[in-house]
């Protein structure tokens, strides 16, 4: 859509010299009683008009037309979004919706290579009417269970646009089963048979090796999650894949799970028959697509919710940890309510528009704040204020190691310091009991010695990770590491 710098630069003045040759007469459309035409015509010289002709024209004309809007001269002007109002409840719970996990985009973005193999297995499938199975696999949050449904959807759809006999269809997580061998029941629900004295295994194994009792429709089996049918002689998982070779089944089977090496760590019997199947691997996202992805859930809202600097750092975070879409939009969904909860706080009559760098950042530390931290944080305060008080006396001595004494001296002049009211510090044989309660937890290394105060002390976790979770701490605030 053009705007109106680069539509004022096609308006030439009459003494520059066109760029394009001024032989070739201009291929722009015109029509009779069209005023727009015509004034683009008289703006264009030809070659019969001299130069003074051409500005007489162009002038008259624009002369003529005083009240001609920028829209009839330059076309339509570019449509700003509107700006997104936080302090909206019904855009903001639009916006939270949007970003959830359980909310299931319209399009799977950045898939559509992985949903095609798929979709051209079961469709060959379909065409030479004969069972399959098919392995996709992928680390979590990459779109898988999304991406299967996707297809189920278009097998469903195709199938009856080709005039195939609309295929039954499964979904099954293997997460809800009471026990592994359940799955069969599950299976066996589809197609309404029961017989006596068979388990259900047995009466599919029957169903699939007749002709008389063999299901008249082609039947798709998604099994989500997969890797829980894994039991000590693989037994469940070995009989399920068999289902696709009995000689008149006309299932397809789909498996998905997490674990790309499954069939050939649990099924080496397959590869034997020569029935092993396909696998469809699905790569973690990378940083581009993970911005991609989020932008195309946020793309019907009509107004943009994040600043794109905040966004891309999202997706540079996440993609460089794991690639799991998932945690991006949980990390999305916490930095707007990191903005809500700021809107919420602040009195003053400033604007908020969008979801800013800071915010991202608040939401991307949270998310990926080491296990270690919730650790420290749970702490009594006087072992924090120890964990504290070494990696002061490590930055200030500049050495990764020393004494229960030399610590204690540094302890005590800490404690003073946080608490001014005249709160008593621990003494020394409590103290030595509080670092060897640090040490069990692995906070610490508390070597042996004749003397207590001379043993020696050493952290064995990483000292950022204590001055992250001492970040804003109520008490120790107002002191600070000596870092230099």
């Amino acid at each position: 859509m053009p705007t109106l710098r680069s539509a004022s630069k096609g308006l030439q003045s009459p003494n520059e010299k066109p760029n394009s040759d001024p032989t070739t007469p201009s291929k722009k459309r015109s029509s009779s009683g069209s005023k727009e035409t015509e004034a683009v015509v008289c703006l264009s010289p030809v070659a019969s008009q001299s130069d003074d002709a051409v500005a007489k024209v162009a002038k008259c004309k624009i002369i003529s037309s005083p009240t001609s809007s920028r829209k009839r001269l330059y076309g339509d002007e570019p449509t700003q979004k509107p700006k997104w109002n936080p302090k909206d409840p019904v855009q903001m719970k639009a916006v939270k919706e949007a970003l959830h996990v359980a909310t299931v985009p319209s399009n799977v973005a950045c898939r559509d290579g992985e949903q095609n193999r798929i979709f051209d297995f079961c469709k060959e499938c379909f065409e030479k009417e004969r069972a399959g199975s098919l392995y996709v696999c992928g680390c979590p949050g990459t779109g898988k269970t999304l991406s299967l449904q996707k297809v189920k959807n278009k097998l469903l759809t195709w199938s009856k646009e080709v005039g195939y006999e609309k295929p039954e269809a499964v979904s099954i997580n293997c997460t809800t089963l009471t026990s592994t061998s359940e799955i069969f029941s599950k299976i066996l629900e589809k197609f309404e048979r029961t017989c006596n004295g068979l388990s259900p295994l047995q009466q599919l194994q029957r169903i699939f090796s007749q002709r008389q009792s063999s299901p008249p429709k082609m039947t798709l089996i998604i099994v989500d999650e997969m890797d829980y049918l894994i039991t000590s002689d693989r037994s469940v998982l070995h009989d399920l894949f068999m289902l696709t070779t009995l000689p008149f089944s006309r299932c397809i089977l789909i498996g998905i799970a997490n674990a790309i090496d499954l069939a050939d760590r649990f099924l080496p019997k397959l590869a034997s028959l020569n029935c092993k199947p396909p696998v469809i691997t699905f790569r973690a996202y990378n940083k581009n697509q993970i911005y991609e992805v989020i932008q195309e859930r946020l793309k019907g809202l009509g107004y943009d919710v994040f600043d794109p600097l905040s966004l891309e750092f999202c997706a540079r975070k996440v993609a460089a940890a794991s690639g799991d879409m998932r945690k991006a939009l949980a990390v999305c969904r916490s930095a707007v309510e990191h903005l809500e909860t700021e809107i919420r706080d602040s009195c003053d009559l400033q604007e908020f528009h969008t979801v800013t760098f800071d915010h991202m950042d608040k939401a991307l530390s949270q998310a990926f704040k080491p296990k270690i931290v919730d650790t420290i944080l749970s702490l009594p305060l006087h072992q924090q204020v120890i964990l504290y008080a070494l990696v002061n006396l490590f930055n200030r001595s500049k050495k990764n190691s020393t004494t229960v004494g030399e610590l204690n001296k540094t302890y005590n002049e800490t404690w003073k310091s946080i608490h001014r009211n005249g709160r008593t510090a621990i003494g020394a044989a409590e103290f030595t009991n509080m670092c060897q309660g640090l040490s069990d937890q692995g906070l610490l290394r508390l070597k042996q010695s004749k003397e207590e105060k001379s043993r020696r002390i050493t952290l064995t976790v990483d000292s950022s990770d204590i001055a992250y979770a001492f970040k804003g701490h109520r008490f120790i605030q107002d002191c600070k590491f000596l870092e230099e």
